[in-house]
Order: C-alpha cells, then sequence, then structure tokens
C-alpha cells in the first residue's frame, strides 16, 4: 500500500516553524504497513493544493494532509478540496456543538462567525471528529485514493492519526507486515562498523534491508522486513539480532527503534534504584535536558549545574583555582574535580562533567579547538577521558553529549 504526506503551510516553506508532522505520520502510516513514497511541503495557495490532488489522484492509495484548516482567510483547504472534487460546504451540526461548548463553555468567550464556520465541511466527507480544537478533519475517498485532511496544530494532528485515522485504514486495507529492528551503537563510526558486520550483512535474507543512521558519537543500524507473515517476520529479525550481537556486542547499547541512550540509561538506574546528576560547561545542559525530557525521570535524576563560566565552576561546585590556574580550565583536572564535587553536591550515584572548548574560537583556556573532557563520577571512584572532536561547534556538543551518556551507560552495566 502507497502513502504520501502532505504539510500545508507558508510559514514552513520559509522556515519560520519545523514540520513534525510529517515523521510522525510517516512513522504511524509505516507501522501499519504503508509504505510513505513521497513527503511533500507546499504552500497555502489554490492552485498548489489543487495541483498536489491532482498529482496523487490514483497514484497513491492513501494522502494524509495536514494544514490550512483554521478559521482564517489564509486557511483555504476546505474551499480548495470543493473546487477538486466539485462539491460544497455545509453545516456539521456534530461539530458545531462542539465549537460552541469548546468557546463558549471552556474558553468563556463569545463565538465568533469564524468559529461557527469552522463547522462547514464539503457534503462528500466522512467528519473525523477532533475533541482537541475546533477544526475538524476530513476523510474524502476519490476513485482509488483516498484523502485525509488534518489539523497542522500538532498534538491535534496527532490525536486524529490514532483515534481516527489509522484505526480506519486498518479496517479498509488489507496491508502486508513491515517489521523494523533497530540496533543502537554508540563509540565506532559508521566505516569501521560496515567492515565488522561486512560478512553478515551479505548475508541477510532477500526480504530484510539494513540501513545505517548515523550521528554524532552513534549509529543507528535498522532492519526492514516486509512479508505476509508477521511472526515469521519477528523470528527473522530477532535471530539476525542475537547473531548480530555476537559480532559488536561492544558497541550495541540499545534494541528498541523508538529509544535513545538517555531511555536506556534512565530505565537502568530506576532498575539499580541508583541515581544522577551533571555538570555541564561545554555541553551547556545538553545531556541534562535529554534526561528531562523522559517521563519519570525524577525518579533516577537529581539535578544539573551549568558553570559555563570559569569563575563559577570554582563558586558553584568549588573547583580549586589552583587546578584551573596550573592546568586550565579544559583539562583532565578540572573536569574530575567536577565530576566528584557534583556528585557529592547533589548525593547523586552518578555523575557526568563536560568541560571543553567547543570552539570556533579558543576561550579561557589554551586548549585546542574541539578538545573535551568528559568526568565520570561512579560508587567506585571517577574517571576522565578527553577527546577531539573537530569542528564545527554543533558537531562538538552533539558529539560531547552522546560520549557523555556512552561512558556513564557502560558503567551502569558494570555495577
Amino acid at each position: 500500500m502507497k502513502a504520501a504526506i502532505v504539510t500545508i503551510g507558508d510559514e514552513i516553506l520559509i522556515g519560520q516553524i519545523q514540520d513534525t508532522n510529517s515523521t510522525f505520520m510517516a512513522k504511524a502510516l509505516d507501522k501499519i504497513g504503508f509504505s510513505v513514497v513521497e513527503m511533500l511541503t507546499i504552500s497555502d495557495d489554490k492552485q498548489a493544493i489543487l495541483s498536489m490532488l491532482s498529482a496523487f489522484q490514483n497514484k497513491v492509495d492513501v494522502v494524509l494532509i495536514t494544514g490550512g484548516l483554521g478559521p482564517t482567510k489564509d486557511d483555504i483547504t476546505k474551499k480548495t478540496f470543493c473546487d477538486f472534487f466539485n462539491d460544497s460546504l455545509v453545516q456539521n451540526d456534530a461539530v458545531l456543538a462542539h465549537v460552541s461548548e469548546l468557546i463558549e463553555g471552556i474558553y468563556k468567550r463569545p463565538i465568533t462567525q469564524l468559529n461557527k464556520d469552522q463547522a462547514l465541511v464539503p457534503s462528500k466527507a466522512e467528519v473525523l471528529f477532533n475533541k482537541m480544537g475546533t477544526a475538524p478533519g476530513m476523510w474524502l475517498k476519490n476513485e482509488n485514493t483516498v484523502f485525509v485532511a488534518m489539523p497542522g496544530v500538532p498534538y491535534e494532528m496527532k490525536y486524529l492519526v490514532n483515534e481516527e485515522v489509522i484505526p480506519r485504514l486498518v479496517k479498509e486495507y488489507n496491508r502486508p507486515f513491515i517489521v523494523h529492528k533497530t540496533i543502537m551503537t554508540y563509540g565506532v563510526g559508521e566505516s569501521i562498523l560496515a567492515e565488522q558486520i561486512e560478512d553478515w550483512e551479505n548475508n541477510l535474507p532477500s526480504f530484510v534491508k539494513l540501513a545505517y543512521l548515523p550521528s554524532p558519537g552513534r549509529v543507528r543500524l535498522r532492519m526492514s522486513a516486509k512479508g505476509t507473515n508477521e511472526q515469521e517476520l519477528h523470528n527473522a529479525l530477532n535471530n539476525l539480532t542475537q547473531s548480530l550481537q555476537l559480532l559488536i556486542s561492544d558497541a550495541i547499547v540499545g534494541l528498541d527503534e523508538d529509544e535513545a541512550v538517555e531511555v536506556i540509561v534512565g530505565r537502568l538506574l530506576k532498575q539499580k534504584g541508583k541515581t544522577i546528576s551533571t555538570a555541564e560547561s561545554c555541553t551547556g545542559g545538553k545531556i541534562a535536558h535529554l534526561f528531562t525530557s523522559v517521563e519519570g525521570a525524577s525518579a533516577y535524576f537529581k539535578g544539573s549545574i551549568i558553570p559555563y563560566e570559569t569563575q563559577m565552576k570554582t563558586k558553584l561546585l568549588t573547583v580549586s583555582t589552583s587546578n584551573i590556574e596550573k592546568y586550565s580550565v579544559v583539562s583532565s583536572e578540572v573536569a574530575k574535580e567536577m565530576a566528584q564535587n557534583c556528585k557529592q553536591l547533589f548525593n547523586s550515584d552518578y555523575a557526568i562533567a563536560t568541560t571543553g572548548n567547543a570552539g570556533p574560537t579558543k576561550g579561557d583556556s589554551p586548549a585546542e579547538v574541539g578538545t573535551v573532557f568528559i568526568g565520570i563520577a561512579t560508587p567506585n571512584g571517577v574517571f576522565v577521558e578527553e577527546f577531539n572532536f573537530g569542528q564545527p561547534r554543533e558537531k562538538v556538543v552533539d558529539r560531547a553529549v552522546n560520549k557523555g551518556l556512552e561512558l556513564v551507560y557502560k558503567e551502569i552495566l558494570k555495577n
């Protein structure tokens, strides 16, 4: 089954906002066996929308569209649908009642005509009830293609996809099974990894595809299997994963497609009843942000200090001035003190400390641009590792974050 994803909005085309809707919809479609063959972003323009509808008609089975369903004049999706499908707008009483309750009952303000117009939908469309907002979704089948229009607001779109669209697609279509297995690796480059598993990769079954998904400091290996027997696909991927683990066990940190290393580290800490804290200079709190972005992180994450300025390292973390003067702020000695003192300050079992020169120019240290020291404090002591992550600045920070999580993950496994 083939699907296309379309986002409508000038704000996306000019880079004012990021399109996260397409990623969410693609994952949802993939899980039920639809192959997304195209993603497209177009402007809030009648001709652009008409051209898109014409291009996908009878070319794909399903088109998921977000955006252009608001109450203002620049939101023209509904009217353009009517032009393309030779239809007219009619009032949906259930939607009008919902909009009235939302505006007058919850928002406590008078309902306007623009609000009431949200209840106007093409007469040929099936209404997808949107309890999260005022704009309903629309399901319209024309010849061999289903067109689904949804609001561009992410949480409204997600509600409609999960509660309305996916259940309908599952019921409507006979689909093949697409099963994925993603292996998360840290600390080994993509090319080296490819050499290590070359024979294994060359002997993959024909129905299994392997993709390398690299990012600073880590590589995800995604196996995708497609077929008519879901259990056989799962069994095949499980067997392949076991054989892969024998080859690169030291590099593997996770086996779940949707789990990043911060999730894996958090789960390990929670299972072991341990806690962690961070002292981040060159990474500016990004490690702490990753931890706190995970639901339930308060069970294991104690807190973070960001002593970005040199003086803050002595004031907040009591790093010795003599070490800073003797070795510089970017040094093994300072990273060690930061990690050790952070662990003591927060009374945590583990601590990650980062200090470095991310660039593009040198700061308070003569260390080469790209140099990062990462300190790890554990229940058994403190150690520091030195790296040079090169440039640009964003790469240095991202690789430092990933390397810090990798190092602490391996230490937690030891205990």
